[in-house]
C-alpha cells in the first residue's frame, strides 16, 4: 500500500508540473508574438497611421528615410528611376537634402538631372524633388520625373520660333511690297508686277495659316469618333482632282492604278488632306513632262491587313542625310525651291500624324536623281473597325497643344520591286 501510494503521489506532483511547464511555454508565445519585428519596425511600427496608402496611391516616387538613413518605405517608381539601392538612397544631393531637413525641420526643394538607368548614351532625367519632415524622426522624399515636360516644353519652344520665323518672312514682303507700290504709283507697270508678288505673298501666307490649323487639328482630334469606311480610289481621285492644275501647267501625267474597291477605316478629311499633300508633293517637286503614278494595294501585316498606297515620282529625289527629317515640321529638303512652289513645310508633318493616328504609318523611298516613293500605310476597313469595337480609340498626341515627339520618324525603306507588276493597267489621267 505505501508504494502504490508512493507512485500516485509522484504522478500527481509530475502532472502539475506539466501543467505549470505547458502555462508558461504558452505565456512565453504569447509574448514573443506581440514583440515587434525588425521589419515591423521599419514599416508598420514606424510610419504613422495611414502615410503607407497615401503613399502607395501617390503619382510621385515616394521614399520614407529613418533617423539613421535606412529607406523605411519606397514606392515601385523610386526603385525604377534608382533612387533605392540596397536598402539605401542612392542619389547623394537627395540624401544631404534629408539630413538638412531632419536636422532643422525645412521643407526643400530642388531640380537635379539623373541619369538615365540602362542606357549608355548619357541620357539624363530631370526630377524636381522635394524633402519634408514626417512625424518627429521620419523624413518624406517625394521625387517627379520631368523629363517628359522638359522635351515637351523644348519642342513648344522651337514650334513657335519656327511659326514666328514662317510667319514673318511674308509679313515682311507684303510690308515691303506695298510700299514699293506706293512709291510707283505713277508706273502702272510696276504696280501691276508688285501686286501680282502681293498676291503670291498673301497665298503662302493663308496656306502657312491653313497647314498649321490642319496640324493642330489632326494632332488634337481623335479621328475614329467619326470615323466611317473610306474607299481609296474616292481619296486617289480626290487628290489627283486637287493637284490637277498645277501638274498641267509643268505637263506632268497623274496615273493612277493598283487593287480596286479597297476601303481604309477613318476620318475621310484628314485621310483626304493626307494622300492629297502627299500627291501635291510629288507634283511640286518633279521636273516637268514627267509622271506621277499613284496606286493602292492589299497587303497582310503582322496586326492585320493592310491598305498601302504608294505615290510615285521621277523627281529630283530625296539625300540620305535628309530622309531622317523630312517628317519634321518646317523641315524643307531645298528651301529655296520650297519659297518657289510655295511650300510650307508642314504637308508631310500632317501626313505622318494623320497616319499615326488612324494606326498606320508613313514610309519613304527615294535616291537622288531617280525620283521618290511615299507610301501611306493605313489597317483595312474591316480589321480597323473590329480593333475599334473591342477598344477604345486611342488618341495619338504628344504633350497637348498640337505638339509632338520628332523623334518618332519613319524609317526609310526600299519599295518592292515587284509590288506592282500584276496590278491592272493604270488609268492614264490628262
Amino acid at each position: 500500500m505505501d508504494v502504490n501510494a508512493a507512485v500516485a503521489a509522484v504522478a500527481a506532483i509530475a502532472g502539475v508540473l506539466t501543467g505549470v511547464i505547458a502555462m508558461l511555454a504558452f505565456r512565453w508565445s504569447e509574448r514573443e508574438q506581440k514583440r515587434p519585428t525588425r521589419s515591423s519596425l521599419h514599416t508598420d511600427a514606424v510610419l504613422p497611421p495611414g502615410v503607407d496608402t497615401v503613399l502607395s496611391v501617390l503619382r510621385s516616387s515616394a521614399v520614407v528615410l529613418d533617423e539613421a538613413d535606412a529607406v523605411v518605405k519606397a514606392s515601385s517608381a523610386a526603385y525604377a528611376l534608382g533612387l533605392v539601392r540596397g536598402g539605401k538612397l542612392a542619389v547623394e544631393p537627395m540624401l544631404q537634402m534629408a539630413r538638412d531637413t531632419r536636422r532643422d525641420g525645412e521643407i526643400r526643394q530642388v531640380e537635379l538631372d539623373l541619369p538615365r538607368r540602362g542606357t549608355g548614351r548619357g541620357e539624363a532625367l530631370a526630377v524636381s524633388a522635394r524633402v519634408a519632415p514626417l512625424g518627429s524622426r521620419l523624413v518624406l522624399l517625394l521625387v517627379e520625373d520631368l523629363t517628359e515636360a522638359r522635351r515637351i516644353e523644348a519642342v513648344r519652344r522651337d514650334f513657335v520660333a519656327n511659326v514666328s520665323h514662317e510667319l514673318k518672312t511674308p509679313v515682311g514682303a507684303l510690308s515691303l511690297l506695298s510700299e514699293a507700290v506706293m512709291d510707283a504709283s505713277d508706273d502702272p507697270e510696276a504696280v501691276e508686277r508688285f501686286a501680282g508678288r502681293m498676291q503670291i505673298e498673301a497665298t503662302r501666307l493663308t496656306s502657312l495659316v491653313q497647314e498649321l490649323i490642319d496640324l493642330s487639328r489632326v494632332q488634337n482630334d481623335d479621328p475614329l469618333e467619326d470615323a466611317e469606311p473610306v474607299r481609296v480610289d474616292e481619296l486617289v481621285a480626290e487628290a489627283i482632282d486637287r493637284c490637277r492644275h498645277q501638274a498641267g501647267t509643268k505637263e506632268i501625267t497623274m496615273a493612277a492604278g493598283g487593287t480596286a474597291d479597297l476601303h481604309v477605316w477613318g476620318n475621310r478629311g484628314q485621310l483626304a488632306a493626307a494622300l492629297g499633300n502627299l500627291v501635291e508633293n510629288a507634283v511640286n517637286y518633279s521636273p516637268a513632262r514627267t509622271r506621277v503614278g499613284i496606286a493602292a494595294r492589299k497587303v497582310n501585316a503582322p496586326g492585320g491587313e493592310h491598305i498601302e498606297i504608294a505615290v510615285t515620282d521621277q523627281g529630283i529625289g530625296i539625300s540620305d542625310k535628309d530622309k531622317e527629317r523630312i517628317f519634321e515640321r518646317f523641315y524643307r529638303v531645298d528651301p529655296a525651291r520650297s519659297r518657289a512652289t510655295g511650300g510650307t513645310g508642314l504637308g508631310l508633318a500632317i501626313v505622318k500624324h494623320v497616319a499615326a493616328s488612324h494606326g498606320g504609318e508613313v514610309t519613304v523611298w527615294s535616291a537622288e536623281g531617280q525620283g521618290s516613293t511615299f507610301t501611306l500605310r493605313l489597317p483595312e476597313a474591316g480589321a480597323a473597325r473590329d480593333r475599334a469595337h473591342q477598344q477604345p480609340a486611342r488618341q495619338i498626341r504628344a504633350g497637348g497643344a498640337g505638339l509632338d515627339d520628332e523623334a518618332g520618324r519613319s524609317t526609310p525603306t526600299s519599295p518592292d520591286s515587284t509590288a506592282y507588276e500584276t496590278l491592272p493597267a493604270p488609268e492614264v489621267l490628262p
